[in-house]
């Protein structure tokens, strides 16, 4: 065939030539669709790990108000959703319903893991992802629920897990499945990065003695000491899981922290009179601190967090009546880690939530104290009948 039988008398095209010219055009463009499904298509959609800048203090969750962030695509995709199909030329399929999400008890598999690693970025979740849907994972999502005012089920639905989507972080593939992830700061590393570690992790009494700028063997032993009390892998270094969880439960140390000058919760306030004998709980309303005293002796000194005034923390002298290492409130479904019970259902006990948001919330009335490995020793410490003194100095 000529170029000529190509064209029609006018010197147009002929329709043979642009059906030719259409197909070759389609033709290109499935080809470049379909080399763009496969690069951005990911059944789970998760990412991989960040590069850490020095000093950075990402939280595993976006401390925005959910009020003010806008979920997008994050909050209405199912967990394990499949990526969009190809946008080519066939015809759009009728409008069905979207499926129904629903998640609960004996459910197994990666999408299983992906509410797990959720629920954990938020505390409520304590293990590794194992991708079973168990007790305890029923638990998280129910206490999860009642907090958020959703009906408290336990199951996941479309509701549920587009508010937990919108508080969260899409998990990656390595938090997914347990993995470390790239290593960012290990043994013999030096720099300001390294002293900002060690300050974070002494806020948390993870690392004692004075913070430097070498990562050495003490470094190391408290990052693992920290990874494995979060179940996640305890090897030592530091990857951007571990640093995002620290940021998550920590503040940006001070001036005087990376200097190694260590002022006390309480700041000085006096001791109540009846603080001034014996072993007691000495909690000071005024300083929002917990000190617990020997003989008068001072042997901790933290942070502590009170009720609101719909549920205030009671006041006046009180005894240890029952202590409880791995309690879940039966009220409201939440996780209260080593908690000793002085009146009622209030106890001192730590809280997941004052560890990552601080003075920002408050209790039920109980006294949150939001350092792990130091409520944990004090637990230990402390005997069913010692005596509890909550007062304003």
């Amino acid at each position: 065939m000529t170029r000529d039988r190509l064209r029609n008398a006018d010197g147009r095209p002929s329709r043979g030539r642009r059906l030719a010219r259409r197909m070759i055009v389609g033709t290109a463009a499935m080809t470049t669709l379909a080399a763009a499904t496969v690069v951005g298509g990911d059944l789970l959609g998760v990412v991989e790990p960040r590069a850490w800048v020095p000093g950075a203090t990402s939280a595993p969750y976006d401390p925005t108000p959910v009020a003010d962030r806008d979920p997008g695509d994050e909050a209405d995709r199912d967990p394990g959703a499949e990526a969009p199909g190809d946008p080519t030329d066939a015809p759009e399929p009728t409008p069905t319903a979207r499926p129904t999400l629903d998640l609960g008890p004996g459910d197994e598999g990666v999408r299983v893991r992906e509410l797990q690693v959720r629920l954990a970025q938020l505390a409520w979740y304590l293990e590794l992802p194992s991708g079973t849907y168990d007790a305890t994972t029923r638990d998280a999502v129910r206490g999860f629920q009642e907090k958020r005012g959703l009906p408290a089920t336990g199951r996941v639905d479309r509701s549920t897990w587009r508010r937990l989507a919108s508080m969260t972080e899409r998990p990656t593939r390595a938090e997914l499945f347990a993995e470390p992830g790239e290593t960012l700061l290990a043994l013999g590393d030096e720099g300001p990065q390294v002293r900002d570690l060690e300050a974070r992790l002494r806020q948390i009494a993870w690392f004692s003695g004075d913070v430097d700028d070498t990562y050495d063997d003490a470094t190391r032993a408290a990052v693992r000491g920290f990874q494995g009390k979060r179940r996640i892998p305890a090897t030592g270094e530091v990857d951007q899981r571990t640093l995002d969880l620290l940021a998550g439960m920590t503040s940006t140390p001070t001036a005087d922290e990376l200097a190694n000058v260590r002022p006390t919760p309480s700041s000085g306030a006096p001791l109540d009179p009846r603080c001034l004998s014996g072993a007691v709980l000495c909690i000071d309303k005024s300083s929002q601190s917990l000190r617990w005293v020997v003989h008068r002796d001072v042997r901790m000194d933290l942070d502590v967090r009170f009720g609101s005034a719909e549920l205030p923390t009671r006041e006046g002298a009180f005894t240890v009546y029952r202590k409880s290492r791995d309690h879940v409130s039966s009220i409201y479904h939440t996780p209260m880690p080593m908690a000793m019970f002085f009146s009622g259902g209030q106890a001192v006990h730590y809280s997941p939530d004052f560890a990552a948001h601080g003075y920002a919330g408050a209790s039920h009335g109980c006294v949150n104290v939001r350092d792990y490995g130091a409520i944990a020793s004090l637990f230990d410490q402390v005997p069913i009948g010692t005596r509890v003194i909550v007062y304003w100095s």
